[in-house]
């Protein structure tokens, strides 16, 4: 299946991004400097191979919602490092990267290694909605990823600065009001995305079931994770919560995120079973 070929070629060109962040972390100035930039070009190569995986996805079955589902690590990795990228083009840094990288790597490697994609067990996926509901709640997911690696980057030069350590990575990270920002554009650029993901669901729910079941794991879930979403921008707009407060916040939402995203694996109507 050429889908999985690509994306495997893809995972090679990660792989680049992965050593950098384990050299970056062992604090080895000059090389991680190196394997930095060539990361970064290798990630440009890996995305054109995972854009080509995801599209030819498409292409096979004709329905982008069943491609995007049957793909959704690949895919939810793809739009973290379009996150990624664009964070680089806007602030000139891929200090993000020492935690993007591998959470991409270990998505992408989850949907390459498998020898068959994993299926929606639901009849949803013939729905026209489904496609919207999967773009927006994935980008909104993606969003916060990114502003969870921020929030990570933010602690460690927090506490490298309290303990006058400026050698290895922490010389290289960006200053920490920059780190704070990146987590806050991140932030407010997911919100509306992953807010009308939901509404998106809510529609495919209602039209397919003639109902929505809040008990369902992954719905139920999927609120809370949304109510810790909209914490996080009330707490960052009205009460000013800036630095540490937001970069722990940030942390309990990304966990949230994750168990979220593990529960389609018990959702009746978002079930993923072996094809």
């Amino acid at each position: 299946m050429m889908t999985l070929v690509w994306l495997r070629v893809a995972l090679v060109f990660y792989a680049a991004g992965l050593l950098y962040a384990l050299v970056a972390l062992a604090r080895t100035s000059s090389t991680s400097e190196t394997l930095g930039k060539i990361a970064l070009h290798a990630s440009y190569l890996g995305m054109v191979f995972h854009f080509v995986s995801l599209t030819e996805a498409v292409v096979q079955t004709g329905q982008i919602a069943t491609a995007s589902v049957h793909n959704s690590e690949s895919l939810l990795a793809f739009l973290i490092m379009v996150g990624f990228m664009i964070a680089y083009l806007v602030y000139k840094t891929t200090t993000p990267g020492i935690v993007i990288f591998p959470l991409v790597f270990l998505l992408t490697f989850v949907a390459a290694t498998g020898q068959q994609p994993l299926v929606f067990a639901s009849v949803a996926v013939k729905h026209s909605w489904l496609a919207v509901h999967i773009l927006m709640i994935f980008t909104g997911y993606a969003a916060l990823f990114l502003s969870f690696g921020a929030s990570i980057l933010y602690l460690m030069q927090e506490r490298a600065l309290k303990s006058k350590s400026s050698s290895g990575m922490f010389s290289r990270l960006p200053a920490l009001q920059v780190i704070d920002d990146i987590g806050y554009r991140s932030l407010m650029l997911g919100f509306p995305f992953m807010t009308l993901g939901l509404i998106a669901g809510i529609v495919v729910a209602e039209s397919t079931y003639g109902r929505l079941d809040f008990f369902d794991p992954k719905i139920l879930l999927s609120v809370l994770m949304w109510a810790v979403y909209l914490l996080m921008v009330f707490m960052r707009l009205n009460a000013g919560w800036r630095g540490r407060r937001a970069a722990l916040l940030a942390s309990v939402a990304f966990v949230a995120a994750i168990v979220a995203w593990i529960s389609n694996y018990f959702s009746g109507m978002h079930r993923f079973i072996a094809s």
